[in-house]
């Protein structure tokens, strides 16, 4: 009674993801998983062969058995049998991941090529995903993360939006002392750190728009700590403008569209 009463302090109200919603997610939530995985058994491979003096095995390619049987130890010595049956094991592993991934990555795509042309104001579903690659810079895997974490809800302003994400500030004050100790980090982790991969992104395809002319204008020809700080705010500028670009069709001001 309090929340209609116009008190939203009062109570916060809970928006339940719909079974489609949250079932959309387990794609890209799945692809990361298996990406950990795949560094973790690289990492297996090549640690033990480094301490035989073997830097030049690549266990991705498809001929990781016969870069095995060839393999020769720094002194000369051919590979002990149980580590080359160790590293095998692993090779093959690996090789199981990467197809798995190449899976992902094809049914990811083809949800995105079989999508209608993005012509209308309010895209649904994929084809927010279609909007959101219009733009140079972004492409299929960002797009489907900001789309299903993010961009499925409804934001009511840009505050929500960066509350959602985390980026907002989060104050201190005690006495006369009233500053800010950095973003707040309450929101979806997920979001937030693609939302920052985006922003070096953009800074980097998108150099003529108007948040990179903001970036250059405030770090200047600074470089370390300063760059990673004032990207937080250009995340978080870039996450609101990408939200008007999907609920208006306003392009981001100097944003360069895809041939």
């Amino acid at each position: 009674m309090a929340y209609w009463r116009g008190e939203p302090r009062v109570c916060s109200i809970l928006r339940v993801p719909s079974i489609a919603e949250e079932d959309a997610k387990r794609l890209h939530r799945e692809r990361q998983f298996l990406m950990k995985e795949r560094v973790q058994h690289i990492g297996r491979i090549k640690g033990p062969l480094a301490t035989q003096g073997i830097r030049d095995f690549w266990p991705s390619r498809q001929d990781w058995a016969q870069q095995l049987k060839a393999a020769v130890t720094g002194d000369g010595r051919p590979l002990p049998p149980q580590l080359a049956a160790e590293i095998g094991r692993h090779c093959q592993r690996l090789a199981l991941v990467n197809t798995m991934l190449k899976e992902i990555d094809a049914q990811r795509d083809a949800a995105v090529a079989t999508t209608t042309e993005p012509d209308s104001r309010e895209p649904q579903g994929d084809g927010r995903i279609r909007h959101l690659v219009q733009l140079r810079g972004i492409g299929p895997q960002v797009a489907t993360v900001l789309d299903r974490e993010v961009f499925y809800r409804r934001f009511k302003n840009r505050r929500a939006l960066g509350s959602y994400l985390g980026l907002t500030p989060s104050p201190f004050q005690s006495g006369s002392m009233d500053r800010d100790q950095g973003i707040s980090k309450a929101g979806n982790p997920r979001a937030r750190t693609v939302s920052i991969e985006l922003a070096w992104l953009w800074l980097r395809y998108q150099p003529q728009s108007a948040i990179a002319g903001w970036f250059k204008q405030r770090t200047g020809g600074l470089k370390g700590r300063v760059r990673r700080i004032v990207i937080v705010a250009v995340a978080r500028k870039l996450m609101i403008a990408l939200w008007r670009y999907l609920e208006t069709g306003l392009v981001p001001d100097g944003a360069a569209l895809k041939a």
